[in-house]
């Protein structure tokens, strides 16, 4: 279908267009019967990405519950219906299901999630199809830069809301100083979009480090599924490092974690963003979890409830935790609040076109249980933050919130514990 045909007018051209109107915008049989609607969602489901879908499933099974009856919209009664395509943590991958999504599937919202190799393939995809799409889940820069976005034009279809990098590095600095640790960090930045973006002279963790008065000892772009950490380990021993930080897959966090001990490399801090996020890495860790530090983008602790089904953050990580029988995860709120928000965009949209669902995801200002999502805001177009803090896996899988300077209205339970 042309970009700019009107979803709409299909739906009102009668029988003699019935076969060219999309599959999810046909009514059901009867004469007042609602129209069906589809979301799609691309997310790793299998790979070494995996730990951020673990709750996809669950999500999923609560906003069918939640959406049953269908919701109204400007149109009428409308009925969800919901897509899901696994990427296998590759990003050609993630390109390809979006495009089944998109062409196949014909979603009218495509929702992806999970670090940039997610993101940004799927999102290429939407803006190359005209069709609305929201992602979350990856640091705002590596995902608007990364894809080659101009703060001064942004993109037509495609929304992010999630925090950035100079929350991350604010959430962290927060930690570090009160770790009194010297103020000598290692980065393990690896090549691919987090680590560059990480890396980035100018967008990420350097210039930041060397103004609050920490020295960045940079081992150098490595890539992912790398099996020797021994090159990045001697450079932070010969330097003095005591703090290491960076953003690394989770086995690869694990192979150099496990070199540093052969190697006695012992940081009093360690605080590395994706590969420290998930309980099961944790646990997979042994003793040598504990005390490991993370970004907390969200927690049961926060303060904030679901437009769409009204629960607390508290409320759904205990739901989650009751149905699965496995601990809260941080992709838990915003996997749902992904959903929440394409939701609330379709209640709004004055109809189901293209264009007019963007320009209802444009307009949204709306209370979500990861916090307000308002993308009039900026830091640039297309884009809205979140809140970010610091916390540490202290006792067993417990991940414990212990340095709020960057978000004080959500709570702090217990002060931050050096590992070494």
């Amino acid at each position: 279908m042309p970009t700019g045909f009107s979803r709409r007018h299909a739906l009102k051209t009668g029988a003699a267009f019935a076969l060219a109107t999309p599959a999810y915008l046909r009514s059901t049989s009867g004469a007042h019967a609602a129209t069906t609607l589809k979301l799609g969602l691309v997310s790793p489901q299998t790979g070494p990405l995996a730990s951020f879908g673990e709750a996809d499933q669950y999500v999923i099974d609560a906003v069918r519950k939640a959406v049953a009856g269908g919701i109204e919209t400007p149109e009428g009664l409308v009925n969800i219906e919901i897509a899901v395509r696994d990427t296998q943590s590759n990003p050609n991958r993630a390109a390809e299901v979006a495009a089944d999504l998109l062409l196949d599937e014909e979603v009218s919202i495509l929702l992806a999630a999970s670090t940039p190799d997610t993101t940004n393939p799927a999102a290429d995809q939407a803006e190359l199809n005209g069709t609305p799409c929201i992602t979350t889940d990856t640091p705002w820069q590596a995902h608007f830069f990364g894809r080659n976005g101009d703060p001064a034009v942004g993109f037509d279809y495609t929304y992010h809301f999630f925090w950035g990098l100079e929350g991350v590095v604010g959430a962290f600095l927060d930690m570090w100083r009160s770790s009194g640790a010297a103020p000598v960090v290692g980065g393990l930045f690896p090549n691919d979009p987090d680590g560059n973006a990480w890396a980035d002279p100018v967008n990420g963790f350097p210039a930041p480090l060397a103004e609050a008065g920490f020295a960045l000892v940079d081992g150098g772009r490595f890539q992912p599924l790398n099996d020797d950490f021994s090159a990045q380990i001697s450079a932070f021993k010969q330097a003095g490092v005591e703090i290491v930080t960076g953003v690394m897959i989770p086995p690869d966090f694990a192979t150099f974690w496990q070199q540093a001990a052969q190697q006695e490399f012992r940081p009093k801090v360690v605080t590395v963003g994706k590969a420290l996020l998930f309980p099961s890495v944790i646990d997979s860790l042994g003793a040598r979890g504990m005390g490991l530090t993370t970004e907390v983008w969200w927690s049961p602790s926060h303060p904030y409830r679901s437009g769409l089904t009204g629960q607390t953050a508290q409320a759904l990580a205990a739901e989650y935790m009751a149905a699965t029988g496995r601990p809260w995860t941080q992709p838990l709120g915003f996997k749902h609040a992904l959903f929440e928000v394409a939701i609330d965009a379709i209640k709004r949209a004055e109809t189901l076109d293209p264009e007019a669902i963007r320009d209802a995801i444009a307009a949204t200002r709306y209370q979500s249980v990861v916090g307000p999502v308002d993308w009039s805001r900026g830091p640039v177009k297309n884009v809205s933050t979140t809140d970010l803090v610091a916390g540490q896996w202290q006792t067993g899988t417990d991940l414990v919130i212990t340095n709020n300077g960057t978000s004080p209205h959500i709570p702090v339970g217990g002060p931050l514990q050096l590992i070494g």
